[in-house]
Formats: C-alpha cells, sequence, structure tokens
C-alpha cells in the first residue's frame, strides 16, 4: 500500500501533508520540534540526514535549506545554551561543521529526489536517504585532520547514526501522512 502522500510531481516534491502555502511553516514546524526533541536526547547524533530529506522533499531547494538551517540553528542553541556544550575553538567549529554537512544533505537530498520524481516515491525517499547520510558523514569525516574525532567513525558508530536516521525518516514521514489524514482542507482539496 503506498501512501498518497507521498507522489511523484513535476518538481520532485513528494511530501504534501498540508497546502502548498504553508508548507515551509509546517516543515519548518515539524523540523524544529523534531530537532529540539532528538537534541536532548541524542545530543551529538541528531538525525540531520533525515532532516535534511523530509525538507528537501516538502521544500523546493532554497526554503528547504533554510528550515534545515532553522532545525541546526535549535539543535545548537540547545547544545551550548542546554546541554552545556563547551564554548572553545574546536567545539564551535564542529557546530558549524554540522550546519554545512547539513546543508549538503539538503542539497543532495533535493537532487536526489529530483532526479528520482518518476520513481516509486518510498525507493526516491529511501535514496535520498543514503545520498544524504553519506555526504553528511563524508563532510564531518573530512575534518576529522584538523578537528580530531577520527576515532568517532568506527562502522558500528556511523550504522547506528545511521539507523537512528532511518527510524527518524519514517517517523517524520508518519507524522507527515497523520497531519495530511486529520487535515480537512487537504482531504477536501484531494476529493475535487
Amino acid at each position: 500500500m503506498s501512501l498518497s502522500l507521498l507522489s511523484s510531481s513535476a518538481n520532485g516534491f513528494r511530501l504534501a501533508p498540508v497546502e502548498s502555502r504553508h508548507a515551509s511553516l509546517f516543515c519548518f514546524a515539524l523540523l524544529t520540534v523534531s530537532c529540539a526533541l532528538a537534541s536532548f536526547a541524542l545530543a551529538c547524533a541528531t538525525p540531520f540526514a533525515a532532516f535534511a530529506v523530509i525538507a528537501a522533499a516538502m521544500l523546493p531547494l532554497r526554503p528547504a535549506l533554510l528550515v534545515a538551517t532553522g532545525a541546526w540553528l535549535v539543535n545548537q542553541g540547545i547544545g551550548f545554551g542546554a546541554l552545556h556544550y563547551p564554548i572553545d575553538g574546536n567545539t564551535m567549529l564542529w557546530g558549524l561543521l554540522i550546519g554545512i554537512a547539513t546543508l549538503a544533505a539538503t542539497a543532495i537530498s533535493a537532487t536526489i529526489l529530483r532526479a528520482l520524481r518518476e520513481a516509486n516515491a518510498p525507493l526516491a525517499l529511501a535514496l535520498a536517504l543514503v545520498g544524504s547520510y553519506g555526504i553528511y558523514e563524508l563532510v564531518l569525516l573530512a575534518a576529522t585532520p584538523l578537528l580530531g574525532g577520527a576515532s568517532d567513525f568506527t562502522a558500528v558508530i556511523v550504522a547506528q547514526i545511521g539507523f537512528t536516521n532511518v527510524a527518524w525518516l519514517i517517523g517524520l514521514v508518519a507524522a507527515c501522512e497523520i497531519v495530511r489524514l486529520i487535515n480537512p482542507s487537504r482531504r477536501r482539496h484531494m476529493a475535487s
């Protein structure tokens, strides 16, 4: 059974739980709340690759990048403000690098979804997550010679964070489907 909110379109956007005029606000709210929850629960393992796929699947590239940046800012605010990350150059550079990796993940997700707009939507979202997570991890790994932390890139750790991103993507798609199902104006639009 295919979810009806997952559909192919000319512009490659696949998630449409709300009317297009509300998509940016909805996506921003969904990802900032999700990011806040993930930041407290997972701290440094926040699933930015999954967030990037959701933003890219719901919005054109520029708004998707802005929403992804908003989620990253929430994460950094919680990290430095509530979780008391050390305020030093290395930690701040890692935070900035996570933001850059998130933007790269969003851009690659948008590219993959656009290229696969005729493909089965769940498959396209899965491939977008693979690309998103891959580029996210590569950007972070590339900085380890300068910032340290290469020991955190073991197969086990990378796989665990990857599975976390898969779980969050499934949950976020499910949340979008629930919103679509209970959204009365969206139901009226789909019926006409």
